[in-house]
């Protein structure tokens, strides 16, 4: 087993593999992305049908950085429909994006019907593109659940999503789904550190197994991981999420790169997080994952396959037998050979599963010693350890990556904070969720304990 120590994932926000990663290699039988023939058919309000091709503008202007805009439909409906089209049907055909695009409701006109089937090429997203190439990139890792943010983030920190196909908004305590024990209380129960490291409101803190720990184990990003990084002290596991809502006190906009934030941003934090454990003292005992929850409704091409359903209840009357679809996964770590394309090893006789975002629950427990398995889901999933093919830490990689300099105008923030909320932002804000008003003050108080400790 490779001696790895650290594990450290930054997960951003609505986009497909096709979307970012899709042109990365020439599509082959080792490399499922575009070739440039894939479509969606548009069924016309004049009963016409317009088959509309993937498609890239090629010149990177802010307003290219953005597409799709407007956001997409990520709800579970809009996802049946994004699957398996108009017509539905029992297998998924990957054939209903554009409509789901076109019918979802109009602020300011009707949308592009190209919008959704925009990709990203290599040298669009060069941060992201040189780490896949430097190191690996999965074509066979699906979103856990074809739904929305919440449910994937939870299946990734509990191997369940709660039984909740959306993200739920009941009142505490009734039907709240965000009492299932995390991979963080585990880890903790076994001796091993984590952190979640975030930017203004971070999700993981909607569940109550995790509350007594905001004040210790919340950490802001900006300033203290890679100061954690730097110094030798990061923990077993780093969980790191992005920046949700723009500030016009600080003049910072998301870097989650959702719809339609500039994606750009978010190359900018994916650069950080690597240039801050590249230059760490735990680099040769560490395994990066950067991945994406779910869709957001863009387009790709594959498929989801059928999953092992984690165990109920199932209030929402689905049962999770059905991945979502891939999502950007590159895989970094000095035991990944460059150029990797990573697939989840043959399982011989039985079902086969592709990477999912309970491969990292998977990946946690092997290498901690962490048993039994959280959930049925998470005892089928491949764990990466597989793709950690070099039998000693030799590929260190670039060793910094530079980032676009681009930085938000102060036209630009104000038009951010003067934008609607897109869905995860209502829900983190909403008070009917029961906890953000608490959470707000405990990582306040936290914040202010450490700094009064700091200053002693």
């Amino acid at each position: 087993m490779p001696k790895i120590e650290h594990v450290v994932v930054l997960m951003l926000e609505n986009r497909s593999f096709d979307c970012m990663l899709g042109r990365l290699y020439p599509k082959s039988d080792a490399f499922d992305g575009l070739d440039g023939t894939e479509s969606n058919p548009w069924h016309r309000p004049d009963g016409k049908v317009e088959e509309i091709r993937v498609w890239n503008s090629p010149a990177m202007l802010p307003e290219t950085a953005v597409i799709p805009d407007p956001d997409p439909g990520e709800l579970f409906a809009d996802v049946q429909m994004q699957l398996f089209g108009l017509c539905g049907g029992q297998q998924p055909t990957m054939s209903g994006f554009v409509d789901n695009y076109m019918r979802q409701p109009r602020l300011n006109g009707p949308p592009d019907p190209r919008a959704v089937m925009h990709y990203f090429t290599p040298a669009q997203v060069p941060v992201l593109s040189l780490l896949a190439r430097s190191f690996g990139v999965s074509d066979r890792w699906h979103a856990s659940a074809p739904c929305e943010t919440w449910p994937n983030r939870y299946f990734t920190h509990c191997g369940t999503g709660g039984g909740f196909v959306n993200n739920e908004r009941s009142r505490f305590p009734r039907r709240w789904p965000r009492m299932m024990p995390t991979i963080f209380n585990r880890l903790g129960k076994a001796g091993r550190s984590w952190k979640i490291y975030f930017h203004d409101l971070p999700q993981a803190a909607t569940l109550l197994h995790l509350w007594l720990d905001i004040p210790t184990r919340f950490r802001l990003f900006e300033g203290e991981f890679a100061e954690d990084a730097r110094s030798g002290r990061l923990p077993n596991y780093s969980f790191i999420e992005p920046r949700y809502y723009a500030s016009r006190l600080t003049n910072k906009v998301p870097n989650d790169q959702h719809p339609p934030h500039n994606i750009v941003y978010g190359e900018q934090l994916i650069a950080a997080v690597y240039n801050a454990l590249r230059s760490a003292p735990t680099w040769q005992r560490t395994l990066l994952i950067i991945t994406y929850d779910e869709i957001g409704g863009c387009f790709d091409h594959v498929p989801p396959p059928p999953a092992v359903p984690p165990g109920g209840p199932y209030p929402d009357g689905f049962t999770f037998d059905l991945y979502g679809v891939r999502v950007p996964t590159v895989i970094v770590s000095p035991f990944v050979a460059p150029g990797s394309i990573l697939r989840p090893p043959a399982a011989g006789d039985g079902p086969s599963y592709p990477f999912d975002h309970t491969s990292i629950i998977a990946t946690l427990e092997k290498l901690f010693g962490l048993a039994p398995p959280m959930t049925p889901r998470v005892a089928a999933a491949p764990d990466l350890l597989s793709v950690l093919t070099l039998e000693e830490p030799a590929n260190d990689g670039p060793e910094r990556i530079a980032a676009h300099p681009r930085r938000p105008s102060a036209a630009e923030t104000r038009a951010h904070a003067r934008q609607r909320h897109n869905r995860l932002q209502r829900n983190l804000r909403s008070v009917r969720a029961g906890i953000p008003g608490r959470m707000a003050r405990a990582i306040a108080h936290g914040h202010r304990l450490r700094t009064r400790i700091s200053s002693q």
